[in-house]
């Protein structure tokens, strides 16, 4: 969209109005017509820079920076190793067994809740130091809305419930299971020594 210039008939126009009209404030200096702005400048495309690329080598993608949420397991990994880092990797593996299980596959979130506080402190009073709660995996909702829902309310809500008060004090490390304790839908919960 261009801007149109006044037409010398309207300039005219103006100036009489003008010499007519009466100021309101006299100390700020007033032009006899109107100015006149220049065009806008079109902006410039910017110039995007292309990687030379040879016949036969392979091209390695850029990563791309978004601003989604991280996964739970994503979140999870990225955590840093609070336990002995020997014992960690056994346990990444699976080649630690746990000490005890927690199933809560199938409950809903108000009896999974006192069930995972109840079998953490338990568990920790006991002396054990890993221990498996399985979430499952979760299913995917029938009808996709606008908001992403993420797949799995409880394998979504474990991790929070281990970070926060009262079993903040008992979780020394919280990490996803090996695919033979259950992989995505479990998680591995290595316990404080009670003092």
């Amino acid at each position: 969209m261009t801007r149109r210039k006044l037409t010398s008939d309207e300039i005219e126009l103006w100036r009489k109005v003008a010499k007519q009209a009466e100021r309101l404030h006299a100390e700020i200096p007033q032009a006899v017509h109107p100015t006149i702005l220049p065009k806008p400048k079109p902006a410039k495309a910017p110039k995007t820079r292309i990687d030379a690329f040879d016949l036969g080598s392979s091209a390695q993608p850029k990563p791309t920076r978004n601003n989604l949420k991280p996964t739970i397991t994503e979140g999870l990994r990225a955590n840093p190793v609070q336990m002995d880092a020997r014992a960690f990797g056994r346990m990444k593996r699976g080649k630690l067994r746990p000490e005890g299980k927690l199933d809560l596959h199938g409950m809903r979130m108000n009896a999974a809740h006192p069930a995972l506080v109840r079998f953490i402190l338990t568990a920790q009073a006991q002396g054990k130091r890993l221990v498996l709660v399985i979430t499952g995996k979760g299913k995917d909702r029938d009808e996709p809305g606008p908001i992403p829902t993420p797949r799995g309310v409880l394998r979504n809500q474990v991790p929070h419930w281990l970070s926060i008060p009262p079993l903040a004090q008992a979780v020394l490390q919280v990490t996803p299971a090996h695919i033979s304790h259950g992989g995505d839908g479990a998680y591995y919960v290595y316990l404080r020594r009670v003092r």
